[in-house]
């Protein structure tokens, strides 16, 4: 191939690289359910800027241009809604700390007597089957969703 046609192929194939510089700030501004009153951040720091450093990473700007703050937003609220079902100061037993991580979906059935209860997990996933942790929240889904309206853009390599 002639190295002329080089940087044609790249931007031919839709492959980007750039690296996105969403903050905190942005997220406080964005998404204020994830801080108190005084403004104060429920995740705690650490967690909210590794969220943030890798939404920068996975939601590249040249690809979601006018959405992208958006979607750096709903990909940090995805992860931080996953940490906080799972958040817990404390635990006294091995019991109660693996409590933290179960999976609840949509209740399917329940029963009264001797109390029974069935959840559909596959209620929540019907429509993004395949985008993993995404269905596990609304935001999570929300950014499927348009990811998927990103990514239909036809690519053409030669």
């Amino acid at each position: 191939m002639k190295p002329q046609f080089l940087g044609i192929k790249a931007a031919a194939s839709n492959i980007g690289h750039a690296v996105g510089n969403y903050t905190a700030e942005m997220f406080q501004q964005d998404f204020p359910q994830f801080f108190t009153a005084d403004g104060e951040s429920l995740l705690p720091e650490t967690m909210l800027h590794q969220f943030i450093s890798r939404a920068n990473t996975s939601i590249q700007p040249d690809k979601w241009l006018d959405g992208w703050r958006y979607a750096a937003g709903l990909y940090v609220a995805h992860y931080g809604t996953l940490y906080l079902r799972t958040f817990s100061p404390a635990s006294e037993t091995a019991g109660q700390a693996a409590a933290t991580g179960a999976l609840v979906g949509v209740v399917k059935s329940e029963t009264l007597g001797d109390t029974s209860v069935t959840y559909d997990t596959s209620a929540l996933t019907k429509a993004t089957e395949d985008w993993g942790s995404l269905n596990a929240t609304q935001y999570g889904q929300i950014l499927a969703t348009e990811a998927r309206l990103v990514g239909m853009g036809g690519t053409l390599v030669i």
